[in-house]
């Protein structure tokens, strides 16, 4: 199946419909076979008390920094434009990130990685040095020596901070010259308050993700509190998000996580009182799923995860995934087949093109359920 052009989303909802919020999405609920048309704002009444939601609480970091790549290391030697994408800290102070060409319309075109030891001038006087590739799967990623100007030029004084879940200086940089990572399907740059969601919180040491946890852009104060005043609980979970491959639709990367105590607990309780788990978002599925032992239990867990949620592997937790319209191609569809069964990505999507739903981080929302006989959820509603 290919998604036509124009059902990419290019701007927020909010840009789209004067007068709409960030909840004036659709929502198209795929469950087996069976598909229904819903608005986003119908969600709490769509879900049932004792249903329990888990949120990515991670903040998107402004993860692209314009640069210059110098074939020596000298800076006289400057020959190349380059956007950085910053991605993810490995715990020895490196960082995973991804250089991309300017495309000259304000985003980037895919570029091969590397060569070890080329030197990208940034800005503020910082700069970066590639030294190998992130995985032997592909040279898209790679790993790279930040490095910081002389104090005498550092924009923001104070400490550096702490390492281990603190992401060391580079949110500094970030801070100071970084914007949102962006793609061509997009028709301009947003400020990064666009990219944050309603459950965002800061993190140690300025943690957080390269790309935005999108599904839970829609939510809204609002609905939050008329989902809880439904009985409906929240369990927050982390998972800082490493830059995506929007072009080669890669398996993902070992990726930094957290189940807090308090959150396990909710997600076990709602399983025994009969509450489906329902995730918001891919990452939130991969959050939990990682903390959760082959009987489902869930049990606090911190540090990095490379699970990949496979039909294969199955799911040991959630009931359903809430989530954002994937390129039929992209490595989520395979997360979503293990939760909810291919064919209900399959009708969903066809559904989805046929109904002109929206595409990618701005568009709307899409909420898949196990198809299980226990299933009481009113999925016939409001046609959004």
């Amino acid at each position: 199946m290919r998604v036509p052009e124009e059902l990419s989303a290019r701007v927020p909802v909010e840009q789209r419909r004067p007068g709409a919020g960030r909840d004036g999405v659709r929502l198209l609920v795929s469950y087996g076979r069976a598909v229904s048309h819903h608005a986003f704002v119908d969600l709490p009444k769509l879900l049932r008390a004792g249903d329990l939601l888990v949120v990515n609480t991670s903040p998107t970091l402004p993860a692209a920094v314009d640069g210059t790549l110098t074939a020596d290391g000298t800076e006289n030697d400057r020959h190349a434009r380059v956007v950085v994408h910053f991605s993810t800290r490995g715990d020895d102070g490196r960082w995973a990130v991804e250089l991309r060409d300017p495309d000259g319309s304000g985003t980037t075109r895919a570029r091969a990685g590397g060569p070890s030891g080329a030197r990208v001038v940034l800005p503020g006087g910082w700069s970066l040095v590639l030294e190998e590739p992130l995985s032997g799967r592909s040279a898209r990623l790679w790993w790279a020596r930040v490095h910081a100007p002389a104090p005498d030029r550092r924009r923001t004084p104070g400490p550096v901070p702490d390492p281990g879940w603190a992401f060391g200086p580079v949110p500094e940089l970030l801070r100071a010259h970084g914007r949102p990572i962006r793609y061509a399907y997009t028709e301009r740059d947003q400020p990064l308050s666009a990219y944050q969601t309603v459950f965002a919180l800061p993190s140690p040491g300025g943690a957080g993700s390269a790309e935005m946890p999108s599904a839970g852009r829609p939510f809204t104060d609002r609905l939050v509190a008329e989902a809880v005043s439904r009985g409906v609980q929240f369990a927050p979970v982390t998972l800082h998000t490493g830059v995506a491959s929007a072009e080669a639709h890669e398996p993902p990367y070992p990726e930094r996580f957290a189940v807090p105590a308090a959150s396990a607990r909710l997600i076990n309780a709602a399983r025994a009182g009969g509450g489906r788990v329902v995730a918001v978002g891919t990452t939130a599925v991969r959050a939990v799923e990682s903390a959760a032992d082959a009987a489902g239990v869930v049990r606090a867990a911190a540090g990095w995860t490379d699970l990949v949620v496979t039909p294969e592997r199955g799911v040991r937790v959630v009931d359903g995934v809430l989530t954002g319209l994937h390129e039929p191609t992209a490595s989520h569809l395979s997360m979503l087949a293990a939760i909810a069964g291919k064919d209900a990505v399959a009708s969903g999507y066809t559904e989805a093109v046929d109904r002109l739903y929206l595409w990618h981080e701005f568009g709307d929302s899409h909420l898949l359920l196990k198809n299980e006989n226990s299933h009481r959820m009113n999925c016939y509603g409001n046609d959004g």
